[in-house]
């Protein structure tokens, strides 16, 4: 389906702990999670937030299991007042990061007025930017993205739950406002299905912005019963609203097609927040990647 030595299989710590909830998992020693990412048959990983902080030893460690790091998170926060400067600091900071990791991707959220991280149903209380504020993401997003691309690296954008771009429609708004040549698109499988839309449709949509995927499966049982509740985003995540491809509702095999037509090139990346208490994170990624194997047939 893709070429083989274009495109890289990888895991986010998520399913063993969690960098929104730390305490989520926090048990779970990194070689621990380490270990079992490479044992399952992965090629890369996000970093969490209990990895190795020395960047010499973070290398040997994952060096030594065979993994590299996919990506690192900024999250951007364009749309609050007096926060600019520091969002262009950090995103420097990780850029420097992940050129020392020898990667290229940097994955940006912008979270200005986000509430998945607050005790609120996300669905309900998501923030909704003024023009104004769109304005200053999308200048904020340009400016970002040609300092990665004069570096030879790219900005990959993350719609995500509870934040101002969740949405298909918010998702179309981005892009159609930012430079294609420098401001990319990371599609999140169980983010967009998650606020009502469709995964596929956006591939299809967006196949040729799209530089980075997190493949992450929902159940929509406990995503309703979690709305009707009005859980909140951590709540619905204890519930399991979020689980691996193949465990869920989302059919994969369609969507990966849509970006193997279109010549895409890059990080596959397997994520499912979850509690590992209910949900072995060694055996759900384990059943992830024999699920992509038979998918994409590596």
């Amino acid at each position: 389906m893709f070429q083989r030595d274009k495109v890289m299989l990888g895991i986010t710590p998520t399913c063993w702990t969690n960098d929104d909830f730390p305490l989520l998992g926090n048990e779970t020693s990194w070689g621990q999670v380490m270990s079992e990412m490479a044992l399952a048959g992965y090629e890369g990983c996000s970093v969490g937030h209990n990895f190795p902080k020395d960047r010499a030893v973070l290398k040997a460690e994952l060096a030594r299991r065979g993994l590299r790091v996919s990506e690192p998170w900024v999250s951007t926060l364009f749309t609050a007042r007096a926060m600019e400067q520091r969002t262009i600091d950090n995103f420097i900071a990780q850029m420097d990061f992940m050129q020392e990791m020898g990667g290229t991707d940097v994955v940006v959220a912008e979270l200005g007025g986000a509430v998945h991280q607050q005790p609120v149903t996300p669905l309900a209380n998501k923030p909704i930017f003024t023009d104004a504020q769109w304005d200053a993401l999308v200048a904020g997003l340009n400016k970002l993205g040609a300092m990665a691309k004069a570096r030879g690296m790219q900005l990959c954008y993350h719609h995500h739950m509870g934040t101002g771009v969740q949405t298909r429609g918010e998702v179309d708004r981005l892009m159609a406002a930012t430079d294609p040549s420098s401001v990319h698109l990371l599609l999140d499988t169980g983010h967009l299905a998650w606020s009502g839309d469709d995964p596929l449709e956006m591939a299809r949509a967006h196949a040729k912005r799209i530089r980075h995927v997190h493949l992450k499966d929902i159940r929509p049982d406990v995503i309703a019963r979690g709305t009707a509740g009005s859980l909140s985003f951590e709540e619905s995540i204890m519930e399991g609203a979020f689980t691996v491809p193949g465990d869920g509702a989302i059919d994969f095999r369609p969507i990966l097609q849509t970006l193997a037509d279109a010549d895409f090139a890059g990080w596959l990346v397997v994520e499912a927040e979850q509690d590992p208490a209910r949900a072995n994170p060694l055996d759900h990624a384990r059943k992830a990647r024999e699920y992509l194997r038979g998918i994409i047939g590596f």
